[in-house]
């Protein structure tokens, strides 16, 4: 997930898009376990409309995890994806899919869901006129070409591929053979929408309507939203309090500080500084827990620089020169873990990851890495520059760390610097348009639990995040053969040979899988994060 941020503005601003509430204060509201108490969390204002095609960022992605449910649904704690709305997703030949839904659903307006609700948001998220960002989602299906083509206006308003069948039946053909499509389908951009978002859109936006177990009672932009629970959700997953008010902060530092005083409930994201006090802080009320999200250096395989021969030898000895054991136990207090693939461990061996498939190009060798940097004609430049945004994340002080360790294997003081850009947009701008010089920090929190999420969406030729525009012929017959495969551990087993050809040019250095770390009041319990670092808000009982 690209947008794996955290969008900060300035508390208690004028009111937009929802109804306005005050700036709120004080931890939960009452409850004394009964399930009415309400669960106050920190949060940043979403960047985009609460569209589920439209958001791809974390804190809009918390929200539309609590006021909608899709086909299927990842296990907090498994991750697995398992049947929500969906009675059944059928094929024969892992390209035409057949989709049977429950018939006990309905939005919490009352309207009933059918697989018209699906089809037609699928639509929508896909037509090339309504921008949606999270569109190329849909670029599976059949006819993604006609409604949202690279250049040029759309020739068609539908997807072909979308046929409803009856009211709970529709069927799916996609444009080549993607075994493990369904499993996808948890991720909110498939959620299914009403009516009234069609209707009249703008209200629709000023209040969203869904079919989870909270439902949107107001929001003030850069102060809080509040969500309560909708006592006629279907589902099994039904909400263990009486909604949760997500209280807008600007600096994590003082989000931790309200919880400190007892004025906040949740902190979903402790900051750097106070890793090394959180534990003593809160006992057993501190969570540092393996999430599904990847820390890696790319690089500018537009620039030929990067690009010649021998530079694989440059990348893997800069890969080598950081060491990795060092820096997550100084920095990050033991939150992250040392990568040594490109995937995570949440999805397990049977999901794809695999330990070590990196190789030593993972590991920490600082006189192996000097002479791979020297055999390969050194670093372009004579410097190589590490580009991140200033404004969130902490990133100075691990980039700092990275360019120490490997300054250090090398003997040159400024063989690597740090080259801090004011903004996240700004920085993730440069990286979209090919602007950077050098190497750039890479985020990738998953979308969806599948090896296939971590490698096609970033090293496929021309895939939506290849930033770095990377290709390779292999690579990609690999992933397509991977997408083909019906036998889930072939499929696995052909991302892997994939994987080993990373492990072969290494176009992103992998640095360390990160984990979810929280915080909570003792007013609260039953909290924990699910394997994308998010709260499970509905299951949050209030003592």
């Amino acid at each position: 997930m690209r947008g794996a941020t955290h969008a900060k503005w300035a508390a208690c601003a004028v009111t937009v898009a929802l109804a306005a509430t005050a700036c709120g204060g004080g931890g939960s509201g009452g409850g004394d376990g009964d399930g009415s108490g309400i669960v106050s969390s920190s949060w940043g204002d979403p960047q985009n409309p609460l569209e589920p095609a439209n958001t791809n960022e974390v804190q809009g992605g918390k929200i539309l995890d609590m006021i909608f449910r899709g086909l299927k649904r990842y296990d907090p704690k498994s991750g697995k994806a398992e049947d929500m709305i969906a009675e059944s997703i059928d094929t024969d030949d892992a390209q035409n899919f057949t989709v049977k839904i429950k018939d006990n659903w309905k939005f919490s307006d009352g309207e009933k869901v059918t697989a018209k609700s699906f089809v037609d948001a699928w639509n929508y998220g896909a037509n090339l006129e309504n921008n949606q960002k999270n569109a190329y989602f849909f670029g599976y299906i059949e006819g993604y070409d006609k409604v949202h083509p690279e250049k040029g206006d759309p020739s068609a308003k539908t997807l072909s591929g979308l046929k409803v069948k009856d009211d709970q039946t529709f069927t799916v053909k996609l444009t080549q053979k993607f075994s493990t499509w369904p499993d996808t389908l948890g991720y909110p951009a498939f959620a299914p929408l009403p009516k009234a978002f069609y209707d009249d859109h703008q209200a629709w936006l000023s209040k969203p309507v869904g079919n989870g177990p909270y439902k949107v009672d107001s929001y003030t932009k850069g102060s809080k939203m509040s969500l309560r629970k909708w006592d006629g959700y279907p589902g099994d997953d039904k909400a263990q309090n009486g909604g949760v008010d997500m209280k807008v902060y600007t600096d994590n530092n003082t989000a931790y500080t309200d919880l400190m005083a007892g004025n906040l409930d949740l902190v979903d994201d402790v900051p750097a500084s106070q890793l090394k006090n959180a534990k003593n802080d809160l006992g057993d009320r501190y969570i540092n827990t393996p999430a599904g999200i990847i820390q890696t250096l790319a690089f500018p395989f537009y620039d030929k620089k990067w690009n010649k021969p021998g530079m694989e030898k440059v990348r893997r000895g800069l890969s080598m020169a950081i060491n990795r054991e060092q820096i997550t136990e100084t920095i990050f207090q033991k939150t992250r873990t040392p990568a040594s693939d490109w995937t995570s461990p949440v999805l397990g061996e049977d999901g794809g990851y695999k330990k070590g498939l990196c190789g030593d190009a993972c590991e920490y060798d600082a006189d192996r890495a000097k002479k791979l940097v020297q055999e390969g004609g050194g670093i372009p430049g004579g410097q190589l520059k590490v580009t991140y945004n200033a404004d969130t994340g902490s990133h100075k002080e691990w980039v700092d760390a990275v360019c120490n360790s490997i300054n250090k294997a090398l003997g040159k003081d400024k063989a690597c610097v740090g080259n801090p850009v004011g903004t996240f947009a700004d920085f993730r701008s440069k990286a979209s348009k090919q602007e950077i010089d050098g190497a750039w920090r890479s985020g990738w929190q998953m979308d969806y639990p599948l090896i296939q999420n971590f490698l096609e969406p970033n090293y496929y030729t021309d895939a939506s995040s290849n930033d770095g525009k990377y290709s390779d012929d292999e690579f990609d017959k690999l992933i397509n053969e991977a997408n083909g495969e019906t036998d889930t551990g072939k499929a696995v087993g052909k991302f892997q040979d994939a994987e080993k050809v990373l492990a072969k040019d290494m176009p992103n250095i992998p640095l360390w899988y990160q984990n979810g770390s929280a915080g909570y009041s003792d007013k609260v319990s039953d909290v924990s994060l699910n394997q994308f670092s998010v709260p499970v808000y509905d299951q949050i009982k209030v003592d």
